[in-house]
């Protein structure tokens, strides 16, 4: 007995691991957010749209991969609205998100009301207003993120492209994938693999890092939303 400090306990040897070694423990998450696919090596690859500082994406490709990034965002507690000129292609979507709760919230293009983006209640703009989006009522802010969605390659992309922390490139043409590679100064290799690539595989860019995802629905996305496809 020791005054003060109760009995002795069992004496163990310390689990000690080698500096060298940490790296075996670090998990496949990189960040906190949605998962919206697999890397090359299978790793999960994680968007953390739910952000203190405002946040703009453009995501040059499909109507499935917006949709789908739409339901996992809602399912991590998001509120996700769309300003889309098409509704038809968004109202099964959004009936469909949160149980019976209006998570999913449609409204015509430039009539997105103020949203009132809190920590504790996040918001996801995605603005699917086609080839030439005009600029949004809403912008993006803290804890809301913005979401630009082109079907190709128009010529509102530059400025969109130059104020996008992420950007998001599908398959496109042969012509597309050189413009995109000047653009964003895309390795050669890069820009040789978007006219060939698959339904469902995304390349995730930053102004450092360059990544290839790919998106597989669930059981439940896919009977709500179809196959992946990068045609609408």
């Amino acid at each position: 007995m020791r005054g003060g400090f109760g009995l002795i306990g069992p004496r163990r040897e310390r689990h000690v691991v080698q500096a060298a070694d940490l790296d075996g423990l670090a998990l496949p998450v990189g960040d906190d957010g949605v998962v919206i696919g697999v890397d090359a090596e299978g790793r999960p690859a994680v968007l953390g749209i739910n952000r203190p500082t405002p946040y703009e994406v453009t995501l040059i490709g499909g109507l499935w991969t917006a949709q789908v990034l739409a339901l996992r965002a809602a399912a991590t507690g998001a509120r996700v609205a769309v300003e889309t000129g098409r509704g038809q292609v968004w109202s099964g979507l959004a009936q469909a998100a949160g149980g019976g709760q209006q998570c999913v919230t449609l409204h015509e293009v430039g009539r997105v009301p103020p949203q009132g983006a809190s920590a504790g209640s996040p918001v996801l703009v995605i603005r699917d207003c086609g080839m030439r989006p005009p600029r949004g009522r809403v912008v993006a802010g803290p804890w809301q993120s913005v979401l630009t969605l082109l079907p190709y390659l128009s010529p509102t992309a530059p400025r969109l492209l130059q104020n996008s922390s992420l950007v998001g490139v599908q398959r496109v043409s042969p012509d597309e994938a050189e413009q995109l590679g000047r653009l964003m100064n895309l390795p050669r290799a890069a820009v040789d693999s978007l006219p060939t690539l698959g339904d469902g595989v995304t390349l995730w860019c930053t102004p450092r890092d360059r990544q290839f995802v790919m998106t597989q629905g669930t059981e439940a996305e896919t009977g709500l939303l179809g196959p992946s496809r990068r045609i609408d």
